[in-house]
């Protein structure tokens, strides 16, 4: 293709993408192994596909703001990285999400630097779900070990995302509680997505991948390097709508994922510790500066109650105009479901139609709380949160302070 030509196709509107076509996925990633600045990349992928992009041409390439060496490696026959990237993508459940994608993370996007891409294993819907990130040191005490665990567990039950690092310490206590709560965990890597970093958190890496969603802006088989975790934390920061701080020294890379928290517009929430705990400085630094001061997980679910509803509206308003069956499919598959609608076609009720009949019953005017709900019900905690968002997005139930009661 001319340039001429490729110009033109460039300034076609993009089409609905296809993640598992290997033509899209080789250009894409050709895209991604120039290393350089991102801006003129995601601009070309603004206005075409990948292919479209990657064959538009030096001359486009130079007009968009590439620098020479990044021309030369587009010219370039692609490398190991890109083959090898390949065949990890031809894998079950292991996703590439593009600059030109529709499901690329919509809270993400509107940063100051989003990646290009984002490699995930595991679910990708995850990271349209209303998410709080939860960080702090690496060698927490057993108190603050013990409040990310708390903290993780609860959020989880009321039906948010929770994201962390997968380092050890706090990030590793916040994954494996909400794990074993039942919730759903993003982990964010300053590695490849088949890179488990620290090597200690390989099996742990294993189950997020299964039952949530590893995320990477880096190829597969990238090792740990220092410059990669502290841009690792503006994606982390990013995909939610706020970040929690249990335990930081003064200076640690939590507080860089607040900052950038912060920069993005996101709530920055730290738990205040003894003044005698090196690693509550961090967080009376945070508080100092103007972070809430976070006492219970009841005040982040009241602080952030506003953008969880509008990031859910936003969620809805996507999923009614899919860009293909697969996304819509997938998507479908994360949203916490609606009361389902009856059917005079078919008056045999569905299990899903029995238990919204039981959770309607078992709520009534007075705040009640998860555990009696559990009881009264015989559901879990887990299941009762995916059918309770809807109905408080619905403005049929109030949740206050981790109580619902029907809306009066």
């Amino acid at each position: 293709m001319d340039d001429s030509a490729a110009h033109d196709a460039v300034a076609a509107p993009a089409t609905p993408v296809d993640r598992t076509d290997r033509s899209r996925n080789h250009a894409l990633l050709q895209l991604l192994d120039c290393a350089g600045p991102a801006a003129p990349r995601r601009n070309l992928l603004t206005q075409a596909s990948p292919q479209t992009a990657l064959a538009a041409g030096p001359s486009l390439w130079r007009a968009v703001g590439l620098q020479a060496r990044q021309v030369a490696h587009l010219q370039m026959p692609p490398g190991d990285a890109v083959l090898r990237a390949l065949d990890w993508l031809a894998a079950p459940d292991h996703h590439l999400i593009g600059w030109d994608d529709p499901d690329y993370p919509p809270l993400l996007r509107h940063t100051q630097n989003p990646p290009l891409a984002l490699f995930v294993a595991g679910d990708p819907t995850l990271l349209w779900l209303p998410a709080v990130a939860i960080v702090g040191s690496r060698s927490p005490t057993p108190g603050g070990a013990d409040n990310a665990r708390e903290f993780a567990r609860a959020l989880a039950g009321q039906g948010l995302m929770i994201a962390s690092g997968l380092a050890a310490g706090i990030d590793t206590a916040v994954h494996e509680s909400t794990l074993a709560a039942g919730g759903e965990t993003v982990a964010v890597l300053g590695t490849g997505p088949d890179v488990p970093y620290p090597r200690a958190n390989t099996a742990l890496h294993a189950r997020i991948a299964a039952r949530g969603a590893v995320v990477s802006e880096h190829l597969p088989g990238t090792g740990p390097r220092r410059e990669h975790f502290p841009s690792r934390n503006r994606i982390l920061a990013g995909l939610c709508l706020g970040t929690l701080v249990i335990e930081a020294a003064y200076r640690s890379g939590a507080l860089i994922t607040a900052r950038l928290s912060a920069e993005c517009g996101r709530e920055v929430m730290a738990v205040p510790g003894s003044i005698h705990n090196p690693l509550a400085r961090g967080c009376h630094r945070l508080i100092r500066d103007g972070a809430c001061l976070i006492e219970s997980p009841s005040d982040i679910a009241d602080l952030l109650a506003s953008a969880i509803s509008a990031q859910a509206s936003h969620l809805r308003e996507r999923l009614a105009a899919p860009s293909s069956g697969e996304s819509a499919r997938s998507c479908g598959s994360a949203l916490p479901p609606d009361p389902p609608p009856r059917s005079t076609s078919h008056p045999t009720p569905t299990q899903n139609d029995d238990d919204h009949h039981i959770l309607w019953q078992a709520l009534g005017h007075d705040p009640t709380d998860m555990d009696q709900l559990v009881q009264r019900t015989g559901l879990t905690s887990a299941r009762l949160s995916s059918m309770l968002l809807p109905l408080e997005l619905e403005g049929r139930v109030v949740a206050q302070h981790g109580r619902f009661h029907r809306h009066r």
